[in-house]
């Protein structure tokens, strides 16, 4: 069964970081390209940041751009958010997503594979 499990989210002050994992299990990540996405309260899922399946490509929001990295650790079967200057903005259920496709792209659309989300809470 192909799952995908989100984890390191909670609370943190404003300026603090934030190390969220998406471990893989059922599948090997190496062909998958993979998001993580947003969802605020009101709002519509959006994309944060991508990678594709080889890692040669990344993809990242203009509002995160320069505070979150992605990158990925086939050998873990696990892909990471890192999110440093963290603003109250920044608060949202966090998601990874997978999908097999070798067009990279960064659209919700565009992913098959869902994990659960993770809560992120920044507050002071």
């Amino acid at each position: 069964q192909l799952q995908l499990v989100e984890s390191g989210g909670g609370l943190v002050q404003p300026g603090g970081s934030l190390r969220l994992s998406c471990a893989a299990s059922g599948f090997t990540l190496d062909n998958y390209k993979i998001g993580w996405f947003r969802q605020a309260p009101g709002k519509e899922r959006e994309g944060v940041s991508c990678i594709s399946a080889s890692g040669g490509s990344e993809n990242y929001a203009r509002s995160v751009k320069g505070r979150f990295t992605i990158s990925r650790d086939n050998a873990k079967n696990t892909v990471y958010l890192q999110m440093n200057s963290l603003i109250p903005e920044d608060t949202a259920v966090y998601f990874c997503a997978a999908d097999s496709s070798i067009v990279f792209s960064c659209r919700t659309s565009d992913y098959a594979f869902w994990g659960q989300g993770t809560q992120v809470t920044v507050s002071s």
